[in-house]
């Protein structure tokens, strides 16, 4: 399956409570002024904005991202297609973003697998 293969070669989401936009952009393969343009597009991307008007976004934000991305690159879905999807009753059971959620559980679980082994 074409999807799961372009989502896997994102990189694990740290296990941090804020992200920088330069941070978020290298974790979903998206440039940093199309995460500011898909903010005015999608009113679920709401990143904390501290000193100086710059963006934090939480890891929740990091997997509506990936799941935008997936949308739009992958899917072809248009910007107002992937809003509606969003926003529509199929985005409860989306299954990009629970494929997302598992394989960032299976990563920190191995990560944390691999502390107790020491």
């Amino acid at each position: 399956m074409l999807e799961a293969g372009n989502n896997s070669e994102l990189p694990a989401i740290p296990g941090k409570r804020y992200f920088t936009i330069g941070e978020v952009s290298e974790l979903c393969g998206v440039k940093p002024h199309v995460l500011r343009y898909w903010e005015q597009e999608f009113p679920q991307l709401k990143p904390v904005k501290r000193r100086g008007n710059r963006r934090y976004y939480q890891r929740q934000d990091v997997l509506v991202i990936r799941q935008i991305r997936s949308l739009l690159y992958e899917q072809g879905f248009t910007i107002g297609g992937a809003r509606n999807r969003l926003q529509g009753d199929e985005a409860r059971d989306d299954l990009t973003q629970a494929q997302q959620i598992v394989r960032q559980l299976r990563t920190e679980l191995e990560e944390v697998l691999r502390i107790l082994r020491r």
